[in-house]
């Protein structure tokens, strides 16, 4: 089964955009290995726009530029799998991608039986210059149906920014996860902007397909095809890839992981938050409040395999806040002589058993706090 937990891997856009080329991603792939990316779950290196020439061949087919790839997509797609990964690349469902190079509209199987003989295991499909006429569900069950009939296994990743309300139908077509919001910059308005906008469709995520928010920033600092001023700061990338992985959220990174400094990198690599993100139950979180005035403030609690729970603080006020939830609203009352024994998440630090009815915790400007929790007796 594709995609049994939310897929992890790195895309070319948000640090190359247009300036791809092969010696980048054959650097990316080894840098996945050798840094240990590899190990901690990624396993996507996916091309996205402008790998083409701007016109098909003679008879229809998609030519990479033989200037960016010069030893063509088959040899990327080799040496992507010599190294243990999985290769991905990118298409549109109009008639240009987004950059203006052909897009698959009209030629879905022709397309998808060109991705599968380069060995391609994962497309990403985007919605730029579709026709007024055309009938998106329709457009990417074609795609859907082209990747199935073409011989080989590829992970269907859509990408039509919410239109048509997707969570309500891109599970029923085929498709393995699907972008349900505009692009993410690397600011912290964006991405909490994303995530507050998806709380009411992180239920429409489920084992085969899941809810994508778009690829991750964590580590680009402004830099970049989609970087603003001077990106994020740590505290706040650790609460975007926190958001991503309570939300169960495919984690693609998105910056240059062969220059990452120390921080970042540790953070794509944390164990106990991946593995809240890849819980084999794939349940969506759901937010519980205490106090109504915590108007940019949000406590999330998150079912996991095995009679655990992860329960998230984020808070998205300008100075640090001292939130609490009660266990009542994690449906445990203080009578039935049961309580949570909490870990710290991010550092790994045992917090202990809660004896009374509330938890509380400090919670960093635009940061967050996550913790794992198990039942324990009072």
């Amino acid at each position: 089964m594709l995609a049994k937990t939310p897929p992890m891997g790195w895309n070319s856009w948000n640090t190359f955009g247009h300036n791809i080329n092969e010696d980048i991603v054959l650097e990316i792939a080894d840098t996945m290995v050798e840094k240990g990316y590899k190990d901690a779950g990624y396993e996507y290196v996916v091309i996205d726009d402008c790998w083409s020439l701007k016109e098909r061949s003679r008879d229809g087919k998609l030519i990479a530029d033989p200037e960016k790839f010069p030893r063509g997509m088959k040899y990327v797609a080799d040496y992507v799998h010599s190294k243990g990964l999985k290769f991905g690349m990118y298409s549109c469902a109009g008639m240009k991608t987004c950059g203006g190079y052909p897009g698959s509209y009209g030629h879905e199987y022709a397309d998808a039986k060109t991705f599968a003989d380069w060995g391609v295991d994962f497309l990403k499909y985007d919605f730029c210059y579709f026709p007024k006429s055309g009938n998106a569900q329709n457009a990417y069950l074609t795609m859907s149906m082209a990747l199935k009939a073409s011989g080989r296994e590829i992970l269907f990743s859509a990408c039509n920014w919410g239109h048509g309300e997707p969570w309500n139908w891109m599970r029923s077509v085929g498709v393995h996860m699907y972008r349900s919001t505009g692009d993410i910059f690397d600011s912290y308005k964006s991405f909490s902007d994303i995530i507050l906008s998806q709380e009411d469709n992180w239920s429409m995520s489920a084992p085969g397909c899941f809810n994508d928010p778009d690829m991750l920033i964590v580590g680009m600092y402004g830099k970049g095809n989609v970087g603003i001023d001077s990106g994020c700061s740590d505290t706040e990338y650790e609460a975007h890839f926190a958001y991503w992985c309570m939300a169960g959220a495919p984690l693609m990174m998105g910056g240059d992981i062969r220059n990452m400094n120390s921080f970042s990198e540790k953070l794509l690599k944390n164990q106990r938050l991946i593995a809240i993100d890849q819980d084999e139950e794939a349940r969506p979180p759901y937010m519980v409040h205490s106090n109504a005035i915590w108007d940019n403030d949000r406590v999330y609690i998150k079912h996991l395999a095995n009679n655990r729970f992860a329960i998230a603080f984020f808070n998205g006020h300008d100075t640090e806040m001292h939130p609490a939830f009660s266990l009542h609203e994690a449906g445990i009352p203080f009578y039935t002589g049961v309580t949570l024994d909490f870990t710290d998440a991010i550092t790994g630090e045992h917090i202990g058993v809660i004896d009374q009815d509330a938890f509380s915790c400090n919670v960093p400007a635009h940061g967050c706090r996550v913790f794992t929790a198990e039942f324990a007796a009072r």
